[in-house]
């Protein structure tokens, strides 16, 4: 028991450290997690398009409930949002700043989620098959309705059933499907990496006060919970004492009625 106390300790008194690597076990998690995911797309007009934009994007928006659930600060926040007012006024600069921070820490899983699915295609292949143009990679005389062409087009993803060989060239339409979403995967990467170092760069230079009240605050919280649970801790065994004696001195009672 006194390990795993000490061991709270040090978490408290690091929870930056902490976070951040918490920050990137979600990170690998969300990778690993898409790697042992069963990918089946429907291969049908009506669902192909719900399906490979809902893996992109669903995914992602439960990691980042998730790590907002599993912030420490955001009990902190919600305290002093909803705390009266008193002798000290609320800083509208620290609630900002510790809603961002938790925001940028809680993305950080989704933008791997998202970069890892568009770099393996496979979503946006299923999500954007039927609106190939056909006359590209196959033949354009094919006599196919368009109805039966958005079949087949639909099909290119699940190479078991696909059976227009002779209409379009699957791997090739693959190849360029996959193509583009890989390089919207680095785009966005791109685009996370600029806003990263944006946000670190900028920050410090409007917001160096609500980030050292902001450290005193999550200080002060840990150190307050500390007191609490030791002060409840030594009130919980003098009221048991006082129960127990109550109880010997109740028994002790009843033996000496017994006897007389």
């Amino acid at each position: 028991m006194d390990k795993f106390r000490m061991m709270f300790q040090f978490l408290q008194s690091n929870q930056e450290s902490f976070m951040n690597g918490f920050c990137g076990i979600m990170a690998l998690a969300s990778a690993q997690l898409y790697t042992a995911f069963e990918f089946n797309c429907p291969c049908l007009p009506e669902y192909n398009y719900a399906y490979g934009l809902g893996i992109l994007f669903l995914p992602p928006v439960v990691l980042f409930l998730i790590g907002f659930v599993l912030n420490n600060n955001v009990s902190m926040l919600a305290e002093e949002w909803k705390r009266p007012v008193g002798k000290r006024r609320k800083d509208p600069a620290v609630l900002r700043y510790m809603f961002c921070s938790m925001t940028q820490r809680s993305m950080i899983a989704p933008a791997v989620w998202i970069s890892v699915t568009l770099m393996d295609g496979k979503s946006f292949l299923c999500a954007f098959s039927i609106d190939l143009d056909i006359g590209k990679f196959g033949n354009a005389s094919h006599g196919l309705s368009e109805d039966e062409t958005q079949k087949l087009l639909a099909k290119i993803p699940c190479k078991d059933i696909f059976d227009g060989g002779a209409v379009i060239s699957r791997e090739a339409a693959e190849r360029y499907i996959r193509c583009i979403s890989q390089a919207f995967g680095w785009i966005f990467l791109l685009l996370m990496t600029v806003l990263a170092f944006m946000v670190r760069a900028i920050r410090p230079c409007f917001t160096q006060a609500a980030f050292l009240k902001t450290k005193y605050w999550s200080h002060y919280i840990d150190i307050e919970r500390k007191m609490f649970d030791e002060t409840c801790t030594e009130h919980a065994k003098s009221f048991a004492k006082v129960c127990i004696q109550q109880y010997f001195e109740s028994i002790s009672g009843e033996m000496r009625t017994l006897h007389h």
